[in-house]
């Protein structure tokens, strides 16, 4: 991804020069994303019906979170609304109100992307912000090695340098420890101003050479440990992901068009290895199509993500578990924070430091955001659960649990993935209900919010009703062969409405 964004946004300006070696595997699990790949790929020229068929790509509208408020009580995460606001009142304080008064249907009601995934539906989102249409974005699940080999293609067709081959010493400036060159196991050196670490856990340049630090997040996100299955796609492949919580951890199910991909993510220090692989094996929906692929991780950041003159992006920069779909989300997003502030010189400081606040605050937000999927459990059903529950938690997370408690507010901010309806579809998908609603709910007559809510959950079943299946749109992605543009400018981040 780094590599095809620089090639295709920097060449002629700079010159890119990417050094792999075929004998260094990848971790290749992830393959659910957020909707902000959509306009990642479109910046760079990408077809979006190229890029599907080339991946194994199906659609995206959400994920569910099965079993974990509860044993046997699940919620979808949509990539969308939840109603619409209403007298610039966010539309869950007139659901609480209702609520509260227990005449209320249930929130996913309100919400198309929900509806459209439980009904397997899917249809592209509309550009007429006055319809009901509008109201969600999309994503994709993907063949993440597919990807890469899509993009190696497209980054050197657009003039980006590949050597193939593995780092056997870094050559750093004296006065400063800048890094000034690679030297390959084959003897090349190759001189850089500008040094990119994608070599994933390892960290080769920015840890195992410029010790730039990590910060352990295992106390407040415990799994390390995960193990990776691929089965037959025995059925029509569902518009969303699952995440089943398990004993000690949780499981992925993510459909692709030609299989479908299966992990289980726990921490083994509530179970063991064997104990994790039978789990997930157990509960597979198809025959086994690949060996189990075990991986081990620490939850966390480095603490300098840029350091001298070494940026990290990808897992070289931290983890954060895949529960949310964020990892390739922050690679995105580590790279166009990269483009706005490449230097022109020697002299980084400012673009660095900048760039560090920046990977900061979205590691943060995320962080906190996925250690509530955890904590906000009513679960005490085994000693992994009991502990999530129990655990302290950042005092940043605390803040936004209270507030919301009290008053059914949520934080905001203008920059960070996360926005408000995806903390209300956690916080009411899990029971953790405020004990009040937004007081000006109060000053809008009751028989006009009830007619309002009923029209808004009108229109979010009768366009469900009137979208075509899932399946339908993947197969119309075989058959085709035009192009389809989308108008969204250069909003690499996409609609605000997304996550």
């Amino acid at each position: 991804m780094t590599a095809a964004a620089l090639s295709k946004l920097l060449i002629p300006h700079y010159t890119v020069t990417l050094i792999e070696s075929e004998q260094i595997g990848t971790v290749g699990v992830g393959e659910a994303t957020l909707p902000h790949l959509r306009f990642f790929n479109q910046r760079l020229g990408i077809n979006e019906q190229e890029f599907m068929r080339e991946t194994g790509a199906t659609y995206k509208v959400g994920i569910e979170f099965a079993n974990w408020g509860q044993q046997g009580q699940a919620y979808i995460h949509p990539f969308g609304d939840y109603g619409h606001k209403i007298q610039n009142i966010g539309f869950h304080h007139f659901w609480l109100k209702e609520y509260l008064s227990g005449r209320a249907h249930s929130i996913d009601d309100y919400s198309l992307p929900v509806v459209a995934s439980l009904a397997e539906k899917f249809q592209f989102p509309s550009q007429d912000f006055n319809h009901v249409s509008s109201t969600f974005s999309y994503a994709y699940h993907i063949d993440a090695g597919r990807y890469a080999r899509f993009l190696r293609k497209f980054s050197e067709n657009l003039g980006a340098k590949r050597i193939e081959g593995k780092i056997i010493d870094v050559v750093q400036r004296a006065s400063d420890g800048s890094i000034t060159s690679l030297i390959c196991e084959n003897g090349q050196r190759i001189e850089g101003e500008l040094f990119i670490d994608c070599s994933g856990f390892r960290g080769r340049l920015i840890e195992q050479v410029l010790h730039a630090g990590y910060e352990d997040w295992s106390h407040w996100l415990p799994c390390n440990r995960a193990v990776a299955v691929a089965c037959e796609q025995n059925s029509a492949p569902l518009p969303y992901t699952k995440a089943i919580a398990r004993d000690a951890g949780w499981q992925w199910r993510i459909p692709l068009q030609h299989r479908l991909g299966n992990g289980h993510v726990y921490c083994d220090s509530f179970v063991n290895q064997d104990q994790a692989l039978d789990t997930l094996l157990q509960n597979l929906s198809g025959k086994p199509i690949t060996e189990p692929n075990h991986l081990r991780f620490v939850t966390g950041k480095r603490k300098k993500a840029w350091s001298h003159n070494c940026v990290s992006i990808g897992l070289s920069s931290g983890f954060l578990e895949p529960l949310e779909s964020t990892s390739i989300f922050l690679i995105q997003a580590n790279i166009m924070k990269l483009l706005e502030l490449m230097p022109r010189s020697s002299q980084m400081a400012a673009n660095r430091d900048e760039f560090n606040r920046t990977f900061d605050n979205e590691m943060d937000r995320i962080r906190d955001f996925l250690i509530l999927h955890y904590h906000a459990t009513h679960r005490e059903d085994t000693e992994f659960w009991r502990y999530c529950k129990h655990m302290s938690i950042p005092h940043s997370l605390e803040q936004k649990m209270a507030l919301f408690k009290e008053t059914g507010v949520i934080e905001t901010y203008q920059h960070g993935l996360f926005l408000e309806p995806s903390w209300v579809a956690v916080y009411l998908g899990q029971k953790y209900f405020p004990k009040r609603y937004d007081p000006r709910v109060d000053n809008v007559p009751e028989n006009t919010v009830s007619q309002l809510l009923e029209t808004i959950r009108n229109e979010v079943s009768d366009y469900s009703d009137s979208m075509q299946s899932h399946e339908n749109a993947i197969q119309q992605l075989l058959q085709q062969t035009s192009t389809r543009v989308e108008t969204q400018g250069n909003n690499l981040y996409g609609n605000r409405r997304a996550v």
